[in-house]
């Protein structure tokens, strides 16, 4: 079912703090830090994520990449690089850009796939502005992976809690 993960997530500021409680090395326990209640938020959202169908879970994916990107204050381009049955094989953060953009170099995405034998690729990234619209430069990146037979399959922008597909768009 799919629900709004950022509602969820603001259900966090709401609890009391010994219902959330990290474990120290020496075995005590205190409250879990906000950035912490996050981070293990990831880390579960990316467990379930690694070997399922990207195409088959669309929701999962989209509320790991909205608790990965959404909140970010600065641009990142990642790659979800796929088996041949479409399943994930890794979630890779390629590259850091500044608040309105990103350098991109097709032939390190490329690489990267050829290097983890990736059948097909989501290509990921966050515009902090806010508008999911993908610019000129993200269509003309999307092509260019294609010319080189990386297989694109979808190029998905996260703006806060909104999520682009260009696929959809018929730009893929």
């Amino acid at each position: 079912m799919a629900h709004d993960l950022f509602s969820s997530l603001a259900l966090f500021e709401t609890l009391s703090s010994p219902a959330l409680m990290v474990r120290e090395p020496a075995g005590d326990y205190r409250p879990a830090a906000g950035d912490e209640i996050l981070q293990a938020a990831q880390r579960l959202l990316a467990r379930r994520v690694k070997g399922a169908d990207p195409l088959g879970s669309p929701a999962e994916v989209r509320d790991f990449l909205r608790a990965r990107l959404g909140a970010l204050p600065h641009e990142v381009f990642a790659v979800v690089h796929l088996d041949a049955r479409h399943a994930v094989i890794d979630y890779v953060e390629m590259f850091r850009g500044t608040l309105t953009q990103t350098s991109v170099y097709p032939r390190e995405v490329a690489k990267d796939a050829l290097r983890l034998n990736s059948s097909a690729l989501l290509l990921v990234h966050c515009h902090p502005s806010g508008n999911a619209e993908p610019s000129r430069a993200d269509e003309m990146l999307t092509q260019a992976l294609q010319l080189v037979d990386v297989r694109v399959l979808d190029h998905l922008i996260v703006a806060g809690n909104t999520i682009l597909s260009m696929a959809e768009k018929g730009l893929v």
